[in-house]
Order: structure tokens, then sequence, then C-alpha cells
């Protein structure tokens, strides 16, 4: 007996494949329990079309410097407060609870070497769907993503020893605070990390709102949205007041090139670039940049200006980053320098 397949049978035939998956998925046969684990066709498959996806799509999408020179230790803090339960750390195992999941999160200090500097940086930034591994936390920190890359990069090969120099400060007995100098350091001036503002010295007031702002997501930081999320009112204030009172900024006098000076004290009236020390002398509401660390001025300075690549309108229009589009780009580093002082 002959079959003649025609059109019409042929889109009856799909018809009939698709009711029938939908009646399949619809009678709650098929068994989503993690605890059943994949069949080991579909860990495979799903596997290799995640594999396939990121490498097209970090070759298109991802920066040619995908990892941070310097600055490990506030990646290494969100590490530790965020990826180590699931990925586990050096010295650290990954807890039980977080390996039952389908699929488990991979021991980075081997899976790490499996993947290119490009593909690390859009797995962090992106996540992967289905895994639980999420996209990063903050839009437009590019820069917090690339220092994430370099830690990664370098778990393979990393001693519990130096894991522990990364991620503690020892001698502060109190748990709040010693979490805060995990990356701000005991005396609050951030361990000597380029990326890491000073905080002593700035009111209380200030340190309050920035906790605020971070923990609501009004201000974009993955490492302190994480560092705040949980913190209590009493809290906030609490660790506000405790790194304001220390010694630090406000007793330094800026000093540096003319034309960083009169960016800092006049602004550029042709491109609408305001005084610094019209928002950011002290008593104002904003912080105080007189004795500030050069790099972390500099460096938030650039992140705020965005790719050069991408037209102002598309660019976020909040104050500091069109402050900072209008600032010369030759200018950032001296101004930075002048800023930071002596």
């Amino acid at each position: 007996m002959t079959i003649r397949i025609t059109w019409a049978r042929a889109a009856a035939a799909i018809v009939g494949l698709a009711l029938a998956g939908l009646l399949f998925a619809w009678s709650g046969v098929f068994n989503i329990a993690a605890s059943s684990g994949h069949w080991k066709i579909t860990d495979w498959f799903l596997h290799w079309t995640m594999r396939n996806s990121v490498r097209t799509y970090a070759a298109v999408t991802a920066p040619d410097d995908p990892k941070a020179n310097e600055g490990l230790v506030s990646a290494a803090g969100l590490f530790k407060a965020s990826c180590a339960s699931c990925h586990g750390a050096p010295g650290v195992r990954p807890l039980p609870v977080m390996q039952a999941a389908t699929p488990p999160a991979p021991d980075l200090s081997i899976n790490a070497r499996e993947w290119t500097d490009k593909q690390i940086f859009w797995i962090l930034k992106h996540g992967v769907k289905y895994t639980g591994m999420p996209g990063w936390a903050a839009k437009d920190r590019d820069d917090e993503v690339r220092r994430m890359v370099a830690f990664v990069r370098l778990l393979p090969e990393m001693s519990p020893a130096t894991y522990r120099s990364l991620t503690e400060v020892p001698g502060v007995a109190d748990a709040r605070i010693a979490t805060c100098a995990g990356c701000h350091g005991a005396d609050g001036r951030g361990r000597g990390q380029p990326d890491m503002p000073v905080l002593g010295g700035q009111s209380p007031a200030y340190l309050r709102a920035a906790l605020e702002a971070y923990a609501s997501g009004k201000r974009q930081s993955a490492v302190m949205a994480n560092a705040a999320a949980t913190l209590t009112p009493a809290e906030m204030t609490r660790l506000a007041d405790h790194f304001a009172a220390m010694p630090g900024i406000g007793s330094v006098t800026p000093s540096g090139s003319s034309e960083a000076a009169k960016i800092d004290r006049e602004g550029l009236t042709k491109v609408q670039l305001p005084a610094c020390a019209s928002c950011h002398a002290p008593g104002k509401p904003y912080p105080v940049l007189a004795g500030q660390r050069a790099s972390y001025i500099a460096q938030r300075l650039r992140n705020w200006r965005g790719d050069e690549t991408v037209v102002d309108a598309r660019k976020s229009q909040a104050t500091m980053p069109v402050i900072a589009r209008r600032i010369p780009e030759d200018m950032i580093d001296p101004l930075a320098r002048y800023l930071a002082g002596r």
C-alpha cells in the first residue's frame, strides 16, 4: 500500500504532533523534578547548545578588553558573598543544597580553563537560561564584570591563603563591619585598591544615603547592591557613622595643573560643565572629592562616560553621566590627580 504525501497531509501531521506535544505537557506526566536529573542525551544537547551560543555571542558582543588588570578585592568580596555557595572557592566547598540543582554549578577551578576571557565576560554579564546562573545585577557596570573575569581566571591556580587574603581583614570583631572591611579595609581606605573609594572623612549622611541608594537600585553596582541589600536602617546608620569618623578625606588640599584647577573651581562654560566644587565641596550633600583616590575618580568618570561608539541620546541622562561626558577625555586623569591632592 502506498501512502501519498500531500501538503494537506503534511500540515495535518505537523498539527497533530503539535497537539500531541501540548497534550503531553498538559497531562503533567513529564517529571520536572531537579532530583530526577536530565537524560544523558538531554544534558549533552543543552550544554552543546549553550556552548555554541556563548561562543557566537561572545565573539560578536563581548569587548576586546574583557579582563581588568587590577582591583581583585571587590570581585573577590562579591564572589565570596554570592558565588561561592554554588561554585565553591579555594579551600571552600560549595553548599550541598546548591549542588543538588539541575544542572549543578561547575567547579570554576576546573571549568574556567575551558572558556576564553571574552566568553567568561559574556557569561558573567548575561547569565545562562535554565541553569540558575544570573546575569550581572547592575546596568552599565562592565568595569565590575571585567574585574570578576580577572578573578575567575585566577581561580584554577589560587591557593586558599590567597583567597582569604583577598576576602578577609583580620582583627575586626564586629561581623557587619568586618564584612565591609573585607573590601574597604579596617581603616576605610579601600585596602589600596584602585577601584575602591576612601570612606573616611565623608559625611555620615552621605554614606547612609549611598547605602540606601545601592539597596534600592537607584545607584548601580552589583557589588554594593549585594552588600547593602540585607542591611537594616539601623545598620546602615551604624556603618555610615563608623567609616565617616575615620581620618581620610577633608584634610587634603587639591593640587595639580591649572587646567584641572579651573574645571574644579569654575567649570567650562563653553561645554556647560559646572564646577566640581559647586557640588562636591565640604558641607554639600554630595561626596567630598578632595583627597579621594585618583584612580577611583578616573575610573568612575570613564564608566559614566559610557561607550564612545554610542551617541549621547542613547546614554544615561542622569546628572553625573552627563557631566562626565562634558569633561574632555584628556583632562580626566589630570583632574583626578588634582582632586586627589597631596
